[in-house]
């Protein structure tokens, strides 16, 4: 787990701040997730038949600290950091733009 929390999850999560993310993408997330953790963890004995492990048994080993709440926490960290920033500052300007006009209706022309 060691190993998975220092060299695993910081590579794929790299970035994971600035993400749009939408159902499907969590959902792949946990999917890459539970694979490398059933690689990690190996399957389970029982009675001389191995089995590889389930989703349930993988939510109690990493004790429901999933990869899709570890990146909403680093987003929600990086939103308090950009909230401190100076005002002149590009990105605190961006998160406090408010878009004026409308949009041309239709199709885009490319």
């Amino acid at each position: 787990m060691k190993i998975y929390k220092t060299m695993i999850r910081p590579v794929v999560t790299y970035a994971s701040e600035t993400w749009t993310v939408t159902a499907k993408d969590e959902n792949n997330l946990r999917i890459f997730e539970r694979q490398v953790l059933r690689k990690i963890f190996g399957p389970v004995n029982i009675d001389n038949i191995w089995r590889i492990r389930n989703n349930m048994e993988i939510d109690e080993l990493i004790q429901g600290a999933d990869i899709v709440r570890f990146t909403k926490a680093q987003r929600i960290k990086w939103l308090g950091h950009i909230q401190r920033m100076v005002q002149a500052r590009p990105t605190r300007k961006l998160l406090e733009w408010k878009p004026m006009g409308t949009r041309p209706v239709g199709r885009s022309r490319q």
